[in-house]
């Protein structure tokens, strides 16, 4: 199914600590914001508006630039209003297809958490991704200490899917001088229906300085080691050179082949074709 798609990168992120904003620091080498902007893009997102701080948008073109089908755009002092310029700017000619809103400050996305929400939005106007609560709750309520009940109660996430002009319609009935705490609150006051699918506890906001310690762990753990093996051979035969890695060697024979027969190039070229699963040399 194709889907245009939010990512929400405006945000100052103070409670992280200070330094640079969190959606462009670095996590497992790359930015934070990087991390989902990929993942969507690897899940068949064909247009992306990223939201991004006025002072931030030099950052994110380096930290995004030569991604395809990213539009930068400038972000507001709120996160809805941050969505709200996002909508504006996806392409005019996709406004009829989903749109995903997400959290850059979660970086762990995956295909399948975006294909659970866009299959859960068949079923409703809007869907989001939400965990159950499994920690008892405390309330302080002065000198008391209350236990509410958890029932029926869920951690929101993202990605948040909707259709683009029921989402837009929303949000231009939101009023003003409140600040929503998520899309689905702007879709629900609206009157749309909003399902749950199930979230993932990867799917974690990066909040505090510790989380994204935590992240940096996950992220380690992620990075995958690919590995190709290559062979190659040919006969000796009447000449004047050798070529061996791209070197030229005087000598009175040559290796006999139908293009130079550069053995070593050879080999090291079917040692990553392997590596990357693409066949080798001669299917090319």
């Amino acid at each position: 199914m194709s889907f245009s798609a939010i990512v929400v990168a405006a945000g100052s992120g103070t409670r992280a600590g200070a330094g640079t904003p969190k959606a462009w620091r670095r996590l497992g080498g790359r930015a934070i914001a990087r991390w989902s902007v990929e993942a969507l893009l690897a899940a068949g997102a064909d247009d992306i508006a990223v939201a991004v701080a006025p002072d931030m948008i030099e950052t994110a073109r380096s930290a995004l630039g030569e991604l395809p089908n990213i539009t930068l755009v400038e972000g507001g002092a709120t996160r809805s209003a941050s969505v709200r310029a996002a909508i504006t700017a996806l392409s005019p000619h996709r406004r009829d297809q989903p749109v995903l809103v997400h959290d850059a400050a979660r970086p762990f996305l995956t295909r399948d958490h975006v294909s659970q929400a866009l299959a859960a939005l068949t079923q409703a106007d809007g869907a989001i991704l939400a965990l159950p609560l499994a920690d008892t709750l405390k309330r302080q309520a002065g000198p008391r200490l209350e236990t509410p009940s958890r029932e029926g109660l869920w951690r929101a996430q993202t990605p948040q899917a909707f259709r683009h002009d029921q989402l837009a319609a929303a949000y231009a009935a939101w009023p003003d001088d409140q600040e929503p705490t998520d899309d689905a609150q702007v879709v629900t006051a609206a009157g749309g229906s909003v399902a749950i699918c199930p979230g993932d506890p990867l799917l974690f906001k990066l909040t505090y300085p510790e989380d994204f310690a935590m992240a940096e762990r996950l992220a380690a753990g992620a990075r995958l080691v690919r590995t190709g093996q290559g062979f190659d051979a040919h006969r000796w035969g009447p000449g004047d050179a050798v070529w061996l890695c791209g070197v030229r060697i005087d000598h009175d024979q040559t290796l006999i082949g139908h293009s130079d027969a550069d053995a070593g190039l050879h080999a090291l070229t079917d040692a990553l074709l392997g590596a990357i699963g693409a066949g080798d040399i001669g299917e090319h």
